[in-house]
């Protein structure tokens, strides 16, 4: 049976926006992971057979499939192809599924997986920050189809989030304890260096710079709600941030013949949907799916790296699934350490391939919701 397998992973430090990383061009924050990768792993860039990357809101400095445009910008080989996936905040993720696909059909032996946001330069387009409106175009509303089917309501991660939150009855302290363990967990990883071996500095930004230590439980209660009447505020939702990452996915045959040394293997990858109202509630299914089709109990997974998109989200699937949180994004998540959208995905399982060398786990899975209602499974065993 063919097996893909991760032999490389890098990212940057995740800028804060407006911080280090923000007038830094999206294809040069790509080309610096994509030369970090071939450099780390020692392979002929010339033998890749693609590259995908995930990107969302491909506008502007984002435009021209930015894929193929940081390779080029690395000064990597012109014959390399590559292009550009949206799965909204999966993205990367799917790039990395994509990636293992092409491997285990054996019609690719080398693939780059990736993703890079600059949401200095691009806010999110259609939707509002979690700290500071922009705006809010409904992309459903001139589709007949669609209020037929779900009528004339806002759709928006920020309603969906409340709606978790009151469905899932979480209080206003019960999501900030988890927002300031987030941080917690970040600071603590980063002066322990736990990064240091999966981040490649770049300029002056070394660090994740969105870990907050002066936040208290008293500073998030101050906040004003993001909605009137609502739980949720900016300090339980993930930071905007500018940021690239990339993992090398590789066959057997191409770990033979270029000397690669396997560092995991993609175990299972699969990708399900919810109601796209509530939209973030995607990972309660899909993990369950995963699991269920891996042969596997999340008793046996000893990490797992979910997306805090928003604390309602981790802790609605926490009690529908029953996962101990001391295993649940134990370097902190993107509540602390920011969510750059499109390189999210394979920034989560670049944390997740260390933390899982450094703590001598076996599996970990990854999962996160996405616009849409989606929200994609990958689960690696660390070799």
């Amino acid at each position: 049976m063919a097996e893909a397998y991760l032999v490389g992973a890098v990212r940057t430090p995740v800028g804060r926006r407006g911080g280090g990383l923000a007038a830094v061009h999206p294809a040069d924050l790509g080309a610096h992971v994509l030369t970090e990768l071939m450099a780390r792993t020692g392979l002929d860039p010339a033998a890749v057979d693609d590259v995908v990357f995930g990107c969302v809101d491909t506008v502007g400095p984002q435009a021209g499939d930015i894929a193929r445009t940081a390779w080029l910008a690395a000064g990597l080989p012109e014959e390399v192809p590559g292009v550009t996936v949206d799965r909204q905040c999966g993205s990367s993720q799917q790039a990395v599924h994509f990636a293992a696909q092409a491997i285990l059909s054996g019609t690719s032996d080398l693939v780059v997986a990736g993703g890079v946001q600059n949401m200095s330069q691009i806010p999110i387009a259609f939707a509002m920050t979690a700290a500071e409106p922009l705006g809010f175009t409904d992309p459903f509303s001139g589709s007949v189809g669609w209020r037929r089917r779900y009528g004339d309501q806002e759709i928006s991660q920020f309603r969906a989030a409340e709606l978790i939150a009151q469905k899932w009855g979480l209080s206003r302290e019960r999501m900030e304890a988890f927002a300031l363990e987030s941080h917690r967990r970040a600071l603590r990883a980063i002066d322990e260096g736990r990064f240091a071996r999966e981040t490649a500095p770049l300029g002056d930004v070394t660090v994740d710079e969105g870990p907050r230590r002066d936040t208290t439980l008293e500073r998030m209660a101050g906040l004003k709600t993001l909605r009137p009447g609502g739980r949720l505020t900016a300090a339980l939702a993930s930071q905007l941030s500018d940021a690239a990452s990339a993992v090398l996915v590789a066959s057997e045959r191409a770990v033979r013949e270029h000397g690669l040394r396997p560092r995991a293997r993609i175990h299972h990858l699969s990708a399900r949907a919810a109601d796209p109202v509530y939209m973030l509630t995607g990972p309660i299914p899909a993990t369950e799916y995963a699991l269920r089709r891996a042969g596997l109990t999340l008793d046996e997974i000893d990490l797992v790296e979910i997306n805090e998109a928003f604390a309602s989200v981790v802790l609605a699937w926490a009690d529908e699934t029953g996962a101990d949180l001391e295993r649940v994004n134990v370097n902190g998540g993107a509540i602390a350490l920011g969510h750059p959208i499109g390189a999210t995905g394979t920034r989560l399982m670049t944390t997740l391939l260390h933390e899982l060398e450094r703590t001598g786990g076996r599996y970990g899975l990854q999962t996160m919701c996405e616009g849409g209602g989606q929200a994609n499974v990958t689960i690696i065993e660390r070799l």
